[in-house]
């Protein structure tokens, strides 16, 4: 018990000093998942737009392998992005094993099966409720899908919130594709790892404080978000009744 709180005690003392490698590893961390979410984000967003209003043949097929792929280890996605990655693969001339590159790659592949799947059942939900509407009114299928992308915002927002918290706590594909190389490579949940196996517990625990407290922001500001549009709905629709009363 005495080595658990001296240790808490030191952690929180480079939390306080704002030790520089701290900071390195936390700004390097947030800096790879941000652009990992951003990729994955732009891509995932069209995609799952488009399987949530498209009908052809193999959809079921193809639904059914990006549910697979939600529960696809990470380890195994450092595994394929390594070996494309590495001298031999197909993609060995970019240089990029070994860098931020190699895990913005790698979390951008973990983390787009995650935002397309969510996004196609929000903009199926979406479609089930509104999509009669827009093909009556003449939409096509990419003005349908985008549309709706538009009128489930706030709902996209949370998608993307929830991408973040899962690249940022991600840990084996980068370990493999980045090599937790100091001063370059070195992330969050890698740092943890290895501190932890030295023995370094304060450096650690500083590392996980913080790690708890980025997954604690994240989880506030979904549920701020999904209270203020609870308190939007609620307004546009009492509005919406105030008016039928009045013209009735």
């Amino acid at each position: 018990m005495n080595t658990f709180a001296d240790s808490l005690s030191a952690a929180w003392q480079l939390l306080l000093a704002r030790d520089p490698v701290l900071l390195a590893i936390v700004g390097r961390s947030l800096g790879v998942s941000a652009s990992a979410c951003l990729l994955a984000c732009g891509a995932g967003l069209l995609l799952g737009a488009w399987l949530a209003v498209g009908r052809f043949r193999g959809r079921g097929l193809l639904l059914t392998l990006l549910n697979t792929l939600l529960a696809l280890p990470s380890v195994v996605v450092g595994l394929i992005v390594y070996l494309l990655l590495s001298r031999s693969g197909p993609l060995g001339g970019l240089g990029w094993l070994f860098s931020f590159q190699a895990m913005v790659l790698a979390q951008t592949v973990l983390v787009l099966p995650v935002v397309t799947a969510l996004t196609r059942q929000a903009i199926e939900d979406a479609d089930r409720a509104h999509g009669e509407q827009l093909r009556s009114l003449g939409a096509g299928l990419f003005t349908r899908a985008l549309l709706l992308v538009w009128d489930e915002r706030y709902a996209l927002v949370t998608v993307l919130i929830a991408a973040f918290g899962r690249a940022v706590s991600e840990v084996g594909a980068v370990m493999i594709v980045g090599g937790n190389i100091d001063g370059f490579t070195r992330v969050m949940t890698t740092a943890i790892a290895l501190e932890t196996s030295k023995g370094d517990l304060p450096l650690a625990l500083a590392l996980g404080l913080l790690l708890l407290a980025v997954v604690l922001v994240l989880n506030l500001a979904i549920a701020l978000l999904r209270s203020w549009r609870e308190r939007v709905d609620g307004g546009a629709t009492d509005a919406t009744a105030l008016r039928a009363g009045a013209v009735v």
